[in-house]
C-alpha cells in the first residue's frame, strides 16, 4: 500500500486519570498507529501526548514503553514522526529525537504538504488575551527555570506536576469540550489576524479538546480533538482533510 497520507492527533494525556485507564488508552493508540502506518507518510503528534513529561539527563520517566517503542519502529521504517510540545509536555531536551527518531517542535510550524500550506501546532498561547497563561508558559519555557526544576528529585518533581495538572484540569474543565463561538475562540481570532498578512490553506491544532472542521476567511481550520474520550484524529489525503474517530471494531 502506498504511503500517501498525513495524520494528525493530539492530547493523548497519557498518565491520567489512573495507571489502568492510561494503559488501556495507550494500547488503543498503539493499535491506531499500527493501523495508519499502512498508508502514512507522516504522523503529527500535536502536543499533550503525555500529561506530564520531563527529561532528566540520565533518567527516563517510567511508563509509556508501548507507545515509545511503536513510534521508534515507525520512525525506523521511514515514516516521519513530528512531536509538538504541549503545555503538559514541553520539557523535552533531546531524548525523543535521539532515541525515538522524532522531529520535535517547540513552536508552531508552517509546512508544505502535497503542495498545500499547513500551519500546525499545539494551539496554546495563540491569539489575544490570556496573559496569565502566556506568562506562565514563558516561565516554564525559560532555560533557567527548567534547569532549576531538574535539580529536584524525580519523585518530588513528578508528584508536584501531577498535583498541579489535576488542579488545573479541574479549574478549567468548564472550557473544555465546548465551542465558545468565533468571537471567543482565541485560535480562530489568531487565524483571522494571521491571514491578514500571510497565507495558509490549512490550520491544524489540538489543545482545545474539541473536534472542529471550519472555514475561516477562505482557509480551513481543523481541531483534531483528544483521546481521553473521543479518540479523534485528522487525516489529509493530498487534497482534503477530514476528522475521523478510531473504532478498532470497524477496521
Amino acid at each position: 500500500m502506498e504511503r500517501n497520507r498525513t495524520y494528525f492527533a493530539s492530547d493523548f494525556h497519557l498518565g491520567v486519570p489512573s495507571h489502568e485507564k492510561s494503559l488501556e488508552r495507550e494500547k488503543e493508540i498503539v493499535a491506531w498507529l499500527r493501523h495508519v502506518s499502512k498508508d502514512a507518510k507522516a504522523i503529527y503528534l500535536l502536543g499533550d501526548i503525555f500529561d506530564f513529561w520531563f527529561e532528566y539527563r540520565y533518567a527516563v520517566a517510567k511508563g509509556f514503553v508501548r507507545l515509545l517503542g511503536c513510534l521508534s519502529e515507525l520512525a525506523d521504517s521511514g515514516i516521519e514522526i513530528h512531536f509538538f510540545t504541549g503545555n503538559h509536555d514541553m520539557w523535552t531536551f533531546g531524548y525523543l529525537e535521539k532515541e525515538i527518531g522524532m522531529k520535535v517542535h517547540k513552536k508552531p510550524i508552517v509546512q508544505e504538504i502535497d503542495g498545500k500550506t499547513f500551519f500546525v501546532g499545539h494551539g496554546d498561547g495563540l491569539g489575544p488575551n490570556d496573559r496569565g497563561y502566556k506568562m506562565m508558559k514563558w516561565v516554564f519555557s525559560a532555560p533557567f527555570f527548567q534547569w532549576l526544576y531538574g535539580r529536584f528529585h524525580p519523585n518530588f518533581s513528578f508528584g508536584l506536576a501531577t498535583y498541579l495538572s489535576a488542579k488545573s484540569r479541574k479549574a478549567n474543565s468548564y472550557r473544555k469540550d465546548v465551542f465558545l463561538g468565533e468571537d471567543k475562540e482565541y485560535i480562530i481570532l489568531f487565524i483571522k489576524e494571521y491571514l491578514k498578512q500571510h497565507h495558509a490553506d490549512f490550520f491544524v491544532f489540538g489543545h482545545r479538546h474539541i473536534t472542529l472542521h471550519k472555514q475561516v476567511n477562505g482557509s480551513t481550520y481543523v481541531n483534531v480533538g483528544e483521546w481521553v474520550s473521543k479518540r479523534s484524529y485528522a487525516v489529509f489525503d493530498g487534497e482534503q482533510i477530514s476528522v475521523e474517530y478510531w473504532n478498532p471494531s470497524r477496521d
